[in-house]
């Protein structure tokens, strides 16, 4: 759900920031206010309270006020107005006297909404009357830089939330309370996956078991590329600002990237894997018959990001890009975009996860190559797609400075939407960087070039698969797959030995608990854990040399035999299966 594409939820949710500020405005007088946006998951405000900071507890007093205000029924009318009359009615908040001077001088006429004893500068769309707003939650409070500028003074910001019906929001609200359960930050501690430490916020340290989960993931990578055709390559880390000059990093990319002296010579650490991908194309000669050319790049870039946007493995300030460059000449293009979305399909659905695509294209402002170049791409990226069998949705301005693209949106279990692959199409950098192919008839040709990811970044796919599967990974995926647990060590720990060799014989990843704890404690602990097989051996087992086993999540104890045990334990890891059931 995308409540700025649904009118009505849009309109409500935009209405609904005007009864925050104007309740906001009765319970602290003094409160200027900024912006008020419709946001996808509802709305926010930004506000200066001056010497006031707003504490979580404290919501529940504005909601109150917010429902005081709504039942009084009054009715938001729409004012045009002036550039003078808006100053002089907006004269004593700076940030909205902000917002009126740089508007176009040729915008003559400008809407405010009244709604009682509260006026907002708005153009709109806003609901009849405030008695539509009955069902709403403001749902948390954080800081926010005006304009977004660490240089500005740190305003707050409340988020909020409107439906039409109870059923609506309960429902909404319900689906938010799941997704506080499989929060990735909290579920990466208790299941040690991942730990951020204060000496390097956006820099995430891996431990053991999420250095499992992440060899699996980049082991399967490697594996599923091989079979594509791909070849693989490692670049340095560090380049010198020549080399982002030529692909133009420097001009449209530099506020992002670390850069250090070395030699008195600048260089910057990498934001991008691409420019290292030029160079390994032009290190050889390339003949017409060598192409298409699949390069495949794990690899670890450096991007600046404001220390407040940081969040888990969402957002981070190092990453690994599961990058593709795919060299290629114009006319095989169509194919390898068609058959790149059948990949990318493929490795979506071995993750259970569904999704949409978006072409987003050329940006208002920074982007190299022409126009027509531009148009050109696009329109082979959009039959391309319709081709591979699938709609796209238009993405107005959000292609890369360097190409328009093909943006996947997966879709989570809990219907969360979260951009990942992405298929770029750029005759530019092969331009920058004089790339070069030997065609038939011996000229000197341009490839065309083809970027692409499919997890987007391991960091934050590993996030999302927390988050997708409530860290309860499939099995294949699961850290330890088998926890083992003696009914009475005294008695039963040299057959636990014996079944634990067994398993590891088979490269099963498995723990014995030999702890001298209760049993239903132990077990709790497993499930606690997320342990997709635990199993209970005790005299009937040890002595018929049979295994009982329970899933996670599941009541049921089955008992069956060593081999049969092992058989259906390796069918389900090799299959990817995403259940554990038979």
């Amino acid at each position: 759900m995308n409540i700025k594409e649904e009118e009505r939820l849009n309109k409500l949710n935009h209405s609904c920031a005007h009864l925050l500020a104007q309740a906001v405005k009765h319970l602290y007088p003094n409160a200027k206010f900024w912006v008020g946006p419709v946001i996808e998951d509802g709305f926010y405000y930004d506000m200066d309270l001056g010497e006031e900071v707003i504490k979580e507890e404290e919501l529940e007093k504005i909601e109150k006020e917010m429902k005081k205000c709504a039942k009084e029924n009054h009715n938001i009318v729409r004012h045009e107005i002036t550039k003078q009359e808006a100053k002089e009615m907006f004269h004593e908040d700076p940030y909205k006297m902000d917002l009126i001077e740089r508007m176009d001088e040729k915008e003559v006429t400008i809407t405010c909404y009244t709604q009682g004893d509260f006026t907002d500068l708005c153009r709109g769309p806003h609901v009849d009357n405030t008695k539509e707003l009955k069902y709403f939650k403001l749902l948390k409070v954080s800081g926010a830089y005006w304009k977004g500028d660490s240089k500005n003074k740190m305003l707050q910001r409340i988020y909020g939330i409107c439906f039409d019906t109870e059923e609506e929001l309960n429902d909404y609200l319900q689906k938010l309370e799941e997704a506080k359960q499989r929060d990735h930050k909290k579920l990466g501690k208790e299941l040690e996956l991942f730990m951020i430490s204060e000496y390097g916020p956006g820099f995430p340290f891996f431990l053991p078991k999420g250095m499992i989960l992440r060899n699996i993931l980049e082991n399967f990578w490697y594996q599923e590329h091989t079979k594509e055709g791909y070849v693989f390559i490692k670049t340095p880390i560090m380049l010198s600002r020549e080399l982002w000059e030529v692909s133009g990093h420097w001009e449209n990319y530099r506020e992002n990237m670390y850069t250090s002296t070395i030699d008195e010579k600048e260089f910057a650490i990498k934001p991008m894997n691409c420019p290292g991908g030029m160079l390994v194309y032009k290190n050889s000669l390339h003949s017409y018959k060598d192409l298409p050319i699949r390069c495949g790049e794990l690899g670890q870039v450096h991007r600046h990001e404001a220390s407040g946007a940081l969040n888990g493995l969402f957002r981070v300030r190092t990453f690994t890009q599961d990058d593709a460059h795919i060299f290629m000449r114009e006319d095989q293009i169509e194919e390898e975009i068609i058959r790149l979305i059948a990949f990318i399909d493929r490795i979506y659905r071995i993750f259970g996860l569904t999704y949409d695509i978006e072409l987003s294209t050329r940006p208002e402002e920074k982007f190299i190559g022409t126009i027509e170049s531009w148009n050109r791409s696009e329109k082979i990226l959009q039959e391309a797609c319709h081709k591979a069998g699938h709609d796209c949705k238009i993405n107005p301005g959000d292609g890369a400075f360097y190409g328009p693209k093909l943006d996947f949106h997966i879709k989570d279990s809990l219907g969360r939407v979260w951009q990942c692959g992405t298929i770029q199409l750029d005759a530019n950098l092969p331009e920058r960087f004089d790339l070069t192919y030997i065609d038939k008839d011996g000229s000197k040709k341009r490839p065309i070039m083809l970027h692409r990811v499919i997890f987007g970044s391991i960091e934050r796919f590993i996030g999302i698969l927390i988050e997708h599967f409530a860290g309860a990974f499939p099995t294949w995926l699961a850290p330890v797959q088998v926890n083992i647990i003696p009914v009475n060590p005294e008695y039963h720990l040299d057959y636990a030995k014996e079944v634990k060799e067994l398993l590891e014989q088979e490269n099963i990843r498995v723990e014995l608990d030999d702890r001298n704890e209760k049993l239903g404690y132990k077990m709790r602990e497993s499930q606690k854990k997320k342990i997709p097989f635990t199993l209970i051996l005790g005299n009937q087992e040890r002595d018929n040399k049979t295994i009982s086993y329970r899933l996670h999540g599941k009541e049921e104890t089955k008992t069956v035999s060593q081999e049969e045990f092992i058989s259906y334990l390796k069918m389900v890891i090799d299959t990817k299966k995403l259940n554990q059931d038979c």
